[in-house]
């Protein structure tokens, strides 16, 4: 592991110190309770005094994807091989350099402060405090389909056929562990491709659901041993493989660690391949992340995690249609313009969509797409009460057109009312490459996950520091549904979400939290 580290942003204060494996920071969080009265609110402002400690410490991390390889799974890789060797590849635009963009934490900058004439300083989102670099990621998993990926790299059909051209020698020499296949759990459509299964009888085609413990065992297994062959400080597990259906979260099966475990070792139909794959990494100590919409983290399951103290993170990467209507929405509603109706529609040809032709499937997703503006909604009573109504129309509509493939293209609209019976609608029209834009955001939370594992604290007057809690609800930024920490709503607003992450970075390493007061410019 990397152990001096010399910090790229030095921050002039007294609130942080150095040793040559750690940063320790003080920081009195400040907020305020609120109690709604008859006659308005009673607030009364808090503060409450931490210590926060990072490891500087940079591990050799792997990444282990189940759904290695599918069209994300394929071009994670391909763009860290490209990234890593800097391959220059030509398109019919001409050449292009391997990059990043896209990715928040390696495209992406962070305000600093202000410069001598008051203009803002911006830095880049990973010179702050050291996270692994995705070129040093050790990339393996799992896959129901046996083609190494080279093949599945030129069956997603995403990538400039140069770029394939160059790493496929490669690519070539990556096939994916033997996946788990629950088909009930995925659309019919998909048992062609399920050739690489280690439930599936290779000579009948049959396959078992039987043995989900023997599964949990498998996988806790394939993890050491990647972590063992590779010689890992740490690893990572990321689901991107077909959306399941919802799971029927039934009391004494999910809603415990003790009956979920119960339930797997009894092959309770209800418990999915994602879940399985989420309690064998929880006991191993590895953290998951869930980059589909189905329920994996069933109440027993963040429980395991909590009882672990093994981080998870989810749900459904948040790319593009859904990443636009956490800014519009709360555009609009912070504007004090009132929207009653969203539309949205989509169409795509790539695998995704071809399982979310099926019914189930689709509405693992419609869920997580239409829970993005809940909380938009209920943070303004004026527009959204009980005269009014505390709900908007929205529908969603995804369909499988495989001419289109991984070009997805989604079209929303926004009907509003406005003052005096005024209306406003808003139409956009999206077309968007999926996969390129859900790459990086697998790469953002594998290094936000890996970073705030290194990130301990303590209040002011205890001995011992603490990990954050389980449930990494730092990464909402990058997924529709966030998980939250049982008992807390989740935080949609893309702004919101992101100026939680800043101003996390910020206090570790010693800045105050962000503000746009710019008393420089507004007073005299």
């Amino acid at each position: 592991m990397t152990v001096q580290y010399t910090p790229k942003v030095k921050v002039n204060t007294d609130k942080v110190s150095y040793t040559e494996s750690e940063l320790v920071s003080k920081y009195s969080y400040a907020n305020a309770v609120v109690e709604k009265t008859d006659d308005g609110f009673n607030v009364t402002p808090t503060t409450e005094d931490y210590d926060f400690k990072v490891d500087l410490r940079v591990p050799r991390l792997g990444l282990m994807l189940v759904g290695l390889g599918g069209n994300n799974g394929t071009t994670l890789v391909a763009s860290v091989l490209a990234n890593k060797n800097k391959v220059v590849f030509n398109t019919k635009e001409g050449p292009r350099t391997a990059n990043y963009y896209g990715s928040v934490t390696q495209a992406a900058t962070i305000k600093l402060g202000i410069d001598a004439d008051g203009r803002d300083v911006y830095a880049p989102f990973n010179s702050l405090l050291p996270f692994v670099s995705p070129n040093d990621f050790v990339v393996g998993g799992w896959d129901i389909n046996k083609a190494n990926l080279a093949s599945a790299m030129s069956r997603a059909q995403v990538l400039e056929y140069d770029l394939q051209r160059q790493l496929a020698p490669t690519m070539e020499k990556i096939v994916p562990l033997p996946s788990i296949y629950y088909p009930d759990f995925i659309a019919a459509n998909q048992d062609e491709r399920a050739d690489n299964c280690l439930n599936r009888d290779l000579h009948t085609g049959e396959v078992s659901t039987k043995g989900k413990w023997a599964h949990v065992q498998k996988i806790r297994e394939d993890i050491r041993e990647f972590k063992a062959a590779n010689s890992l400080d740490s690893v990572i597990v990321l689901w991107t493989a077909n959306t399941e259906r919802y799971s029927d979260v039934t009391e004494g099966i999910h809603d415990t660690a003790e009956n979920l475990i119960d339930a797997i070792k009894n092959d309770h139909e209800e418990v999915s391949a994602s879940t399985v794959f989420a309690v064998a990494s929880i006991l191993e100590n590895t953290p998951y992340i869930n980059g589909s919409p189905q329920n994996t983290f069933v109440p027993g399951c963040i429980e395991l995690a909590e009882k672990n103290n093994t981080f998870i993170g989810g749900d459904d990467f948040k790319s593009g249609q859904t990443k636009m209507k956490s800014v519009l929405a709360q555009f609009l509603v912070d504007a004090g313009i009132r929207p009653t109706s969203i539309a949205s529609y989509n169409h795509l040809g790539n695998n995704d969509g071809y399982n979310l032709s099926a019914p189930k499937q689709f509405r693992s997703k419609e869920i997580s797409k239409a829970s993005v503006v809940d909380d938009i909604i209920a943070s303004n009573e004026i527009l959204y009460n009980d005269k009014l109504g505390k709900k908007i129309d929205h529908t969603i509509v995804i369909k499988y057109m495989k001419a289109v493939g991984d070009s997805k293209v989604a079209m929303d609209e926004y009907y509003s009312e406005l003052m005096l019976g005024g209306h406003n609608r808003i139409s956009i029209h999206n077309v968007c490459e999926d996969s390129l834009l859900a790459t990086p955001l697998i790469i953002d939370l594998v290094v936000m996950t890996e970073f705030l594992s290194r990130v301990s604290y303590k209040k002011a007057g205890s001995t011992d520091y603490e990990s954050l809690h389980a449930v990494l609800s730092f990464l909402s930024y990058w997924l529709k549904a966030p998980l939250t920490r049982p008992g807390y709503e989740a935080i949609n607003g893309l702004n919101k979400q992101r100026a939680g992450l800043d101003n996390f970075l910020r206090l570790l390493i010693g800045l105050p939290s962000l503000n746009e007061l710019r008393f420089e410019e507004r007073l005299q």
